[in-house]
């Protein structure tokens, strides 16, 4: 029997490649990649030549511009062009080349930022989105409404089987550390590292450090996605609401912005001050998913925020520069 044929959109970023390699240890996969320099995403015509020339059977759409808050306010058009562009391109070219199974991987910024309660799926456009990273979120609704539009419209008539996750705030290896262009526990590791380095007599966060955050490891991400693209269809689409092709995937704790910085400071071994800056943006008070669709399906998470600090900030000291 033929291996299944996989190509991982992304797989040079901290998402992708957590899913690459759990996918590699699996050895059951014909695993497909390309570099930004080898195949444009942003090119709809390479991309439907490439997936015409390897017989995919298989995506995971792990491309995408990430960042935090100050990457989000000052590059706005840039982070709903290109998350547009990308997944558009893949999604479309992936339906009229015949390619029946997609993973899009999306964030949990798509829901209201005031909602009572932990987020559930069918929060989707109840209300006005976090103004901050406003463009991004609506690229990846943009994103899970096109494969959600898709299988209503050619699910039947043509087999197809596009699948999105939402995933809660990520951390772990492979991630970001830039401090005007990353999210905040990367920001964070390289804020207290940098301070223990020059032995600082305080770090400075933006915010209050009250709003309250659930972070989830991307090597629990990646095991999640996997078994949610390897879910059977009808046990998938029974768990899920029938308008919608989407499932959200988180730890199912909320930590405060203050608790974490604590965290991270003792992970990293700093011994000097915390302070706040309260003239900047806090963002969203609090984003608790509810993640009770993907736990009644069998999946949970597996890595606690303590242990995968630790992880992040070896992998971080192994990379840095």
């Amino acid at each position: 029997m033929s291996k299944v044929r996989i190509f991982v959109a992304g797989h040079k970023g901290m998402v992708g490649s957590s899913i690459l390699n759990l996918l590699l240890k699996k050895n059951r996969y014909n695993l497909i990649t390309k570099s930004r320099a080898d195949l444009d995403l942003t090119n709809q015509g390479a991309v439907i030549n490439f997936f015409k020339k390897n017989k995919i059977d298989q995506i995971y759409i792990a491309a995408a511009k990430v960042g935090g808050i100050y990457a989000n306010s000052k590059f706005p058009g840039e982070f709903i062009y290109n998350n547009i562009i990308i997944q558009t391109n893949i999604i479309h070219s992936a339906f009229i080349s015949g390619i029946k199974k997609i993973l899009f991987l999306g964030s949990s910024c798509i829901y209201p930022k005031f909602i009572k309660g932990s987020i559930k799926e069918e929060d989707l456009l109840s209300g006005k989105l976090e103004f901050t990273n406003e463009p991004y979120a609506i690229a990846k609704i943009a994103g899970l409404k096109m494969c959600e539009s898709y299988n209503r419209q050619y699910g039947k008539s043509h087999g197809i089987d596009y699948r999105c996750v939402m995933p809660s705030n990520l951390y772990g290896p492979g991630d970001n550390y830039d401090l005007k262009n990353s999210h905040v526990i990367p920001a964070l590791i390289k804020k207290f590292h940098n301070a223990k380095k020059k032995k600082l007599p305080y770090v400075l966060i933006w915010g209050t450090g009250k709003p309250k955050r659930e972070f989830l490891h991307v090597n629990d991400l990646a095991r999640a996605s996997i078994y949610v693209m390897n879910m059977k269809k009808n046990l998938f689409y029974k768990n899920i609401n029938s308008m919608s092709a989407h499932i959200n995937v988180g730890s199912g704790e909320e930590v405060t912005i203050k608790k974490l910085s604590e965290l991270i400071s003792k992970v990293i071994g700093y011994s000097g001050k915390i302070k706040f800056d309260h003239t900047k943006p806090d963002g969203t008070y609090s984003k608790l998913m509810d993640n009770m669709r993907i736990k009644n399906l069998g999946w949970k998470s597996e890595i606690n925020l303590k242990d995968g600090l630790k992880q992040t900030y070896i992998d971080f000291i192994k990379n840095a520069k």
